[in-house]
């Protein structure tokens, strides 16, 4: 069962339309008697998630929920075990008094919440903290950090059965990762071996460590503004599942990392909700190469679907072999399809389309954040290769949004009225 993938398979599946699922089973009586503004529904297809059980308004609440357990991001750099916040250059180094980790500060609101004595006295006991201050190895530091939410999920077993239990509803999608041999591998090494045999938590078998990770891997959210590495579990948002093309949209309340889910637009009484587990600013190659990488599927939506992705072209090439022609993936639903041009026989393999695209990420992305002239030159230089709409340029013309009358030399009292004109 795919959790978060209404169109997400290894093979072509029918899109979920309204209440009409292949194999959906009836709500319990008490789902459509509980007032809330959706209802669990199961299909064979796509396992369980979300319908609107009423018509709703753009902007409504329709899930309000705490997390179930808060951790750093995966290979996060060191962050406060309380609050998650990143600690400024030259900080002053405060730790917990108990298992010296570094926090914050001894007052910090988040170690009561999240640092719990389950937590913290076993990482005294093995001296933990005074073994990563010895290691030079960035990376290790940074695995170490990860593996202290999979810890924390695994101490709710102890501490709140109940929300562990939750906790496992959430698919781990276990059989799949475990094809993946580095990915497994990466896993028992990093966090599996960490916890049972470092840490000394050896009540947790392997096969829950894994399956934790795993739960994590596909369904935590990242939370926070920019200075918190965090991530979290939320019951019945896990339920929602993907497209990337949302309904949906969520923010999380500072500190208590409460989850509000609302949408973005009116929805009809039965239709999914979703929302996206990549970035809609992306085109769909990279969009589903992610998703398959971090979530383990292959996105099957309707803007996946669509070489032209709804008419906006963010994938689109032009032909570098007549004037006019636009060059589209010949099916945008297979990695490997070739492209090929709607004016004339021009066709591009598409092993060339992806290597095109990934060298001209790589290029963007090396500009410096305030070099006007360079994001410019990137536009000119590829104006011939890229639709005018193409997400590259996209990223590229955004980042010029905020550049001119910001940017040194390009304050708004500098700009020419051209200048301002293209702002």
């Amino acid at each position: 069962k795919n959790q978060h993938q209404p169109h997400g398979s290894d093979e072509p599946q029918e899109s979920v339309e309204d209440n009409d699922v292949a194999g959906q089973k009836s709500p319990p009586e008490e789902e459509l008697n509980n007032n809330k503004p959706y209802i669990v529904r199961h299909s064979d297809v796509w396992g369980r998630y979300l319908i609107a059980s009423r018509n709703l308004k753009a902007g409504e609440v329709i899930i309000q929920v705490e997390p179930l357990a808060v951790g750093p991001w995966a290979e996060s750099d060191p962050v406060c075990l309380g609050c998650h916040r990143t600690f400024e250059v030259g900080a002053k180094t405060v730790r917990c008094p108990t298992c010296h980790w570094r926090i914050c500060s001894p007052t910090c609101t988040g170690l009561t919440t999240h640092h719990s004595r389950l937590e913290c006295i076993p990482l005294k006991e093995h001296g933990v903290a005074k073994l990563l201050e010895t290691c030079s190895s960035a990376t290790q530091i940074k695995l170490a950090y990860e593996a202290i939410l999979a810890l924390r999920c695994l101490l709710l077993k102890r501490t709140a059965p109940d929300r562990y239990a939750k906790l496992l509803e959430m698919d781990a999608m276990n059989e799949r990762r475990q094809q993946i041999a580095s990915l497994w591998k990466r896993n028992q090494e990093a966090i599996v071996q960490r916890i049972r045999d470092e840490w000394k938590f050896v009540e947790f078998s392997e096969t829950e460590v894994h399956t934790v990770c795993g739960i994590i891997e596909v369904n935590a959210f990242q939370i926070g503004p920019t200075e918190v590495h965090a991530r979290a579990l939320y019951p019945e948002a896990f339920y929602i599942m993907h497209d990337c093309t949302p309904n949906t949209t969520h923010t999380d309340q500072p500190g208590s990392h409460e989850l509000t889910v609302r949408p973005t637009r009116e929805l009809k009484a039965g239709e999914p909700l979703t929302l996206s587990y990549s970035y809609t600013l992306q085109g769909t190659l990279k969009r589903r190469q992610h998703l398959y990488d971090s979530k383990f599927f292959w996105c099957q939506c309707s803007r996946c679907v669509d070489p032209t992705e709804f008419g906006t072209h963010c994938s689109t090439l032009k032909c570098a072999k007549c004037p006019k022609g636009l060059v589209l993936s010949s099916n945008p639903l297979d990695q490997d399809a070739s492209w090929k041009c709607k004016n004339c026989p021009h066709t591009i393999p598409a092993q060339s389309v992806t290597q095109l695209l990934n060298g001209l990420y790589k290029e963007l992305e090396s500009i410096g954040g305030n070099n006007v002239e360079l994001f410019e030159n990137f536009l000119f230089k590829y104006e011939p290769i890229l639709h005018k709409n193409h997400y590259l340029f996209l990223s590229a013309k955004h980042s010029l949004c905020e550049l001119y009358g910001k940017a040194p030399n390009y304050l708004m009292h500098e700009l020419t009225l051209d200048q301002i004109n293209r702002k």
